[in-house]
C-alpha cells in the first residue's frame, strides 16, 4: 500500500486527503516508480479547484523524481534502480508510487539530484518552449516576463541571460525584486509601487518590447498589452489571478496590431521525441550550470494542504517540491 493525494470534489486546499492505495505490478510497457520528490506546480491548483476539470475523483501532480522499481513487459532501456524523472504527468505524482508509461520518462544522469529533477522537468520544459518555440527570443532582444520570481520565472531569468536577452522581471514585493536580480534579470520592476507598462517603455525607450510572457492572467492583462510595441506577441500562459475572459479582440488592433496565443506544454511536448527532446535540453542546461534550480521551500507529502495554501496565498519563492 502506498499514501496517494486525492480529491473528491473539486475546491479549496482542504478538498485533499491522503488515501492508502495498492498499486499493482506495472502493465505492458510501462515502469513502477517509487518517488524521491514530487514537485510541485501552479497547475496542480488548477486542477484542484476545477478551473481545469479532471475526472473524480482526482489525483494531483504532474512531476516527480524517483527511482524504478519494477518493469513492464516490453519496456526497453530501463532496469530496476535507474533513476528517473518527468514532467508533464500523467497526473497522480502526489504519491510515494505510481505506474508510468515508460515513453513519458526521462533517465537521470549524474550530476542532476532527484530534488533537483522534481522542481526543474515541468517548469524547465515550459521556459524552454516559451523561449525557443512560441517566441524564439534572439540575442539581443528585450522580453517582459512575470511572475518573475516564482519557479518558471527563475528559470527563465537565467536561460534568457544564458542566450543573450534582456529580460525584465515583474515581480509583486521588494522581496522578490531582489531574488529576480539576482537569477538573471536586467530589471525589475515591483507591481505594487510601479506602474508596469510605464515602467518597460521608460527602460525600452518608449518602443515597448517584442514580447511578454505572462502567467498571471486576469489581472495582469491589459497591463501586458501596454508593454508591447507594434506587432508584440502577448504569450498568456497562466491563470494565477483567474483566467482572462471577454476580450474584444478590437483591443489588439488599436494597440497596434498585437498577436495574442495561450500556449500549453502538453501540446509542445505530445510527441514522444519532442518531449524527450525538451527535457534532454532542460537537462543540459542545469548540468551546464548555465540554469540553477534551487528547491526554496520543501514540505513532506503529509503536509499538502499547507504547501497548496501557501502557494495560492504567494508565500513561496521559486521552486516547492514535496517529499514523500
Amino acid at each position: 500500500m502506498v499514501k496517494t493525494v486525492v480529491f473528491d470534489a473539486p475546491g479549496g486546499s482542504e478538498v485533499m486527503k491522503i488515501i492508502d492505495v495498492e498499486v499493482p505490478p506495472p502493465a505492458k510497457g510501462e515502469l513502477h516508480v517509487r518517488h524521491t520528490a514530487i514537485g510541485v506546480n501552479y497547475i496542480d491548483v488548477y486542477h484542484r479547484s476545477g478551473l481545469y476539470p479532471v475526472p473524480l475523483p482526482g489525483t494531483l501532480g504532474l512531476e516527480a523524481a524517483g527511482v524504478v522499481e519494477a518493469v513492464g513487459e516490453g519496456v526497453k532501456g530501463f532496469k530496476p534502480g535507474d533513476r528517473i524523472a518527468y514532467g508533464n504527468g500523467p497526473r497522480g505524482a502526489y504519491a510515494e508510487a505510481r505506474n508510468l508509461p515508460a515513453n513519458r520518462v526521462l533517465k537521470l544522469a549524474k550530476g542532476v539530484s532527484d530534488e533537483t529533477a522534481a522542481g526543474m522537468m515541468l517548469k524547465g520544459m515550459t521556459v524552454r518552449f516559451l523561449l525557443r518555440q512560441t517566441y524564439k527570443i534572439k540575442r539581443g532582444e528585450t522580453l517582459v516576463f512575470l511572475p518573475a520570481a516564482g519557479g518558471v520565472g527563475l528559470i527563465l531569468g537565467q536561460w534568457a541571460k544564458a542566450i543573450g536577452a534582456k529580460a525584465i522581471g515583474v515581480v509583486g514585493s521588494d522581496e522578490k525584486v531582489e531574488i529576480a536580480r539576482s537569477h538573471g534579470y536586467a530589471h525589475v520592476i515591483n507591481s505594487r509601487t510601479e506602474d508596469v507598462a510605464k515602467r518597460v517603455r521608460e527602460i525600452t525607450g518608449g518602443k515597448g518590447v517584442p514580447v511578454v510572457y505572462d502567467g498571471v492572467g486576469k489581472a495582469t492583462f491589459m497591463s501586458s498589452l501596454d508593454c508591447l510595441r507594434p506587432r508584440g506577441l502577448l504569450v498568456s500562459f497562466g491563470n494565477a489571478s483567474g483566467p482572462v475572459t471577454g476580450v474584444d479582440l478590437g483591443i489588439l488592433a488599436a494597440k497596434g496590431s498585437l498577436y495574442l496565443t495561450r500556449p500549453s506544454l502538453v501540446t509542445y511536448v505530445a510527441d514522444d521525441s519532442d518531449l524527450y527532446e525538451s527535457g534532454r535540453e532542460v537537462l543540459e542546461m542545469v548540468k551546464s550550470g548555465k540554469v540553477k534550480i534551487e528547491i526554496n521551500q520543501r514540505y513532506p507529502l503529509a503536509d499538502v494542504v499547507t504547501t497548496h495554501r501557501d502557494l495560492e496565498q504567494r508565500k513561496t519563492t521559486g521552486t516547492t517540491i514535496l517529499i514523500p
